[in-house]
């Protein structure tokens, strides 16, 4: 029998891998989800290939919601199942989408399951993805299932949209802002210094200031040039520890007007997953590990996931969301009257409607006010240059007014 190397998720939320002996890949399957292990990835060792994922295109989550979309309208009218992935698959512009369907297709016609065969694909198919599947398909409610997702994937594509909205405008002006200053020290100040030294001009302390700022990019413009790509790479290695992670998600929820704006970016997107998920049948502390695990900030993350272990020793949500000290107080107590009441995954639609049309007004009210702030510091710093070049000149029309009189 060949031996199968794995990737899967336990019960608790933790990844393992290892290596298997098995007559196929779906006994394999039944095999782990049999020991509580939802398998990611499944190949046959020094045989097969991994289908990637990605390619000319990358899948983008409205290409998801469009594909989600589809196929809950075909599940509702009858069509069988890998009918419905070969249709949408043929007709599927994006190249690297298609190998997946396709990838998927071939997977369930062997006889795994949708969910199974979709977690063969992490990097399209996440963890909520496929476990909400795989309640739909136990509870014999795929195609309301797949309208969840849609929905739920278009909510988190518009809250996506917001944040991106939020930070286009200051990173275009700043950006025009330093090529504009960038462009004046390195081009049209050096002409200004080689007329103030050939008419011996006295230079006031900002006509000195700028003129070595010139003369610096000048002589080290190539160290200019590489400091953003030297602090990108550097974020990046940052990002991919956990502590530096931590540390940078933390910064985040702590800059002045942003942090507010990110933390109900991430109250938001946790509530509308965690009410998905628990609407779809998925159990409480699956649903909270899931949710931790895509929220997308690592402090909202380390959070979760403790609230996740005080579920699990028989507490109450209310008591460990209120311990956090991450969520405020009108969420913890919707949350707890929704746990009362029976009736959580509703009151979790709730907040995370409520905070999506905070987001909203937050981003709205944000760039109102740094509107006039870009305006203001690209004045400042261009009209500074600009001043500090005629200063010099003044003085010497005052010079030369004196000498005529």
């Amino acid at each position: 029998m060949p031996t199968y190397t794995y990737q899967g998720v336990a019960r608790g939320g933790q990844r393992v891998n290892g290596e298997r002996i098995a007559p196929s890949k779906q006994a394999l399957q039944i095999v782990l989800r049999r020991e509580q292990i939802s398998p990611t990835r499944i190949q046959e060792k020094g045989k097969e290939i991994a289908i990637p994922s990605f390619g000319s295109r990358k899948v983008t989550a409205k290409d998801q919601a469009v594909f989600f979309r589809q196929f809950s309208v075909m599940i509702d009218a009858g069509l069988p199942l890998v009918q419905c992935l070969e249709l949408i698959g043929g007709n599927q512009e994006n190249p690297a989408f298609a190998r997946v369907l396709a990838s998927v297709r071939s997977t369930v016609e062997g006889g795994s399951t949708l969910a199974n065969a979709m977690r063969q694909h992490p990097k399209v198919f996440d963890d909520l993805t496929t476990n909400m599947i795989e309640a739909g398909e136990t509870g014999g409610i795929l195609d309301t299932i797949l309208q969840r997702l849609s929905t739920h994937i278009e909510k988190i594509v518009k809250l996506r949209a917001a944040v991106k909205s939020a930070s286009m405008y200051p990173i275009t002006i700043i950006s025009f802002t330093v090529l504009i200053v960038f462009f004046l020290l390195w081009k049209i100040v050096p002409i200004f210094t080689n007329l103030f030294a050939s008419l011996n001009a006295k230079l006031p302390l900002p006509t000195i200031i700028v003129i070595r700022l010139s003369s610096f990019i000048g002589s080290f413009w190539y160290l200019l040039l590489g400091f953003p790509v030297v602090l990108f790479i550097v974020h990046r290695q940052v990002k991919k520890t956990p502590k530096g992670r931590l540390w940078l998600d933390n910064m985040q929820l702590k800059l002045p007007k942003i942090g507010p704006v990110m933390r109900k970016i991430a109250i938001a997107r946790f509530t509308r997953t965690l009410g998905t998920l628990i609407t779809s049948g998925v159990p409480i502390l699956d649903g909270l590990a899931i949710t931790a695990r895509t929220s997308g900030n690592a402090v909202i993350e380390q959070a979760l996931m403790r609230v996740r272990r005080a579920v699990e020793t028989g507490r109450t949500i209310i008591d460990p969301l209120r311990d956090s000290g991450i969520f405020p107080n009108m969420v913890v107590q919707m949350i707890g009257a929704g746990e009362q009441t029976g009736a959580m995954d509703a009151m979790l639609q709730k907040i995370g409607d409520f905070y999506e049309e905070e987001v909203d007004n937050a981003i709205k009210n944000l760039l109102a006010l740094m509107e006039p702030i870009m305006i203001m510091v690209l004045g400042v710093a261009v009209g500074g240059i600009v001043i500090s070049m005629y200063l010099p000149m003044f003085s010497l029309l005052a010079q030369m007014s004196s000498q005529v009189h």
